[in-house]
């Protein structure tokens, strides 16, 4: 009787830990609550990293000189100080300057997504002699430091007359070149890799040529690369203000190179107006109109950041 008490107390015991060890390291060991506890306070911790500073300008955008002025103001401000941004909007000249970003981001953009697929295509699935060397000298290009080969490319164009416009970015880009274009060949390499040959081979047979198999087949299945090539072309280009402002000069000013000289553009715009808290810039001006510059980038990575996954889980690349 007492043996059989025993076991039972010990069968309960052996129970009790076995629910105890399953709550806690799970059933494999990866899926209890302390890989859980873990993990998720390695994504908040990350994930704060990230968000911080957006949570901090969109707070101080919107505060007034009081509330910045106000040490017991620390993240809601007390009112939404709104006129923030219309003067920020009207020191960057938004509309212009958006104009002249989306044209030297979105054509090239749309230039390096097209070409650079040919060219990643090619080297993915055509032997060619010279092959290897030539895939080594694209990505050089990458490596290579932008400012070594900027006097050259500013005397070439200047020699064609190409300075001025955004021609300087959208043909090099029609070519296969251009910002990070090496970075968007492999992404497409290591992307067209990953589709199954034997849809070409059905197409071949069915009497497509290599340009009908591309656009007819390939294309239409390389969704997720092609989005993730194009963002991140835009965004470069959309940042770019190092060689925008030696290619455009004074004849367009995009968005980032307005918030350069932000500053000076918000005395010149309110000096005539004699107040002194509005020639006066503050923290709260600026971040509004840093906003403004980031916005339409914010939008775009909330309509297209389900491909980042695919393609990065196909390719293996990440991005910036």
């Amino acid at each position: 009787m007492w043996k059989a008490v025993k076991t039972i107390d010990k069968i309960k015991i052996e129970n009790i830990w076995y629910k105890l060890k399953k709550f806690f390291l799970g059933k494999q060991g990866n899926d209890g609550m302390i890989f859980k506890t873990v993990i998720y306070a390695l994504l908040i911790s990350i994930g704060f990293v990230y968000l911080y500073p957006i949570f901090y300008m969109v707070s101080h955008s919107f505060k007034s000189l009081k509330d910045l002025l106000d040490p017991t103001v620390l993240w809601l401000p007390k009112t939404l100080h709104l006129d923030n941004y219309i003067r920020a909007w009207n020191v960057l000249d938004f509309p212009k300057a958006f104009g002249a970003s989306l044209l030297n981001s979105v054509l090239p953009a749309l230039s390096q997504t097209v070409s650079c697929a040919l060219v990643g295509y090619g080297f993915a699935r055509f032997n060619f002699p010279g092959k290897s060397i030539m895939l080594a000298f694209i990505l050089l290009t990458f490596i290579i430091p932008v400012q070594v080969v900027m006097i050259p490319l500013f005397l070439l164009f200047k020699q064609y007359g190409l300075l001025g416009s955004p021609l300087p970015f959208i043909v090099p880009a029609l070519f296969a070149g251009g910002i990070k274009s090496a970075l968007f060949i492999l992404i497409y390499l290591q992307f067209f890799k990953t589709v199954p040959k034997a849809l070409e081979e059905s197409a071949q047979i069915d009497g497509a040529g290599p340009f009908k198999t591309f656009f007819r087949i390939i294309i239409p299945i390389s969704v997720p690369a092609i989005v993730v090539v194009f963002l991140f072309s835009l965004v470069w280009h959309w940042n770019e203000t190092y060689m925008a402002s030696l290619y455009l000069g004074e004849s367009m000013r995009t968005l980032p190179l307005m918030l350069q000289t932000f500053d000076l553009a918000y005395s010149q715009e309110y000096a005539s107006s004699g107040a002194t808290e509005m020639v006066n810039i503050n923290e709260s001006i600026k971040l509004a109109g840093t906003m403004l510059i980031i916005l339409p980038l914010l939008i775009l990575y909330l309509f297209a950041q389900r491909w980042f996954v695919e393609v990065v889980d196909k390719t293996g690349l990440t991005g910036e």
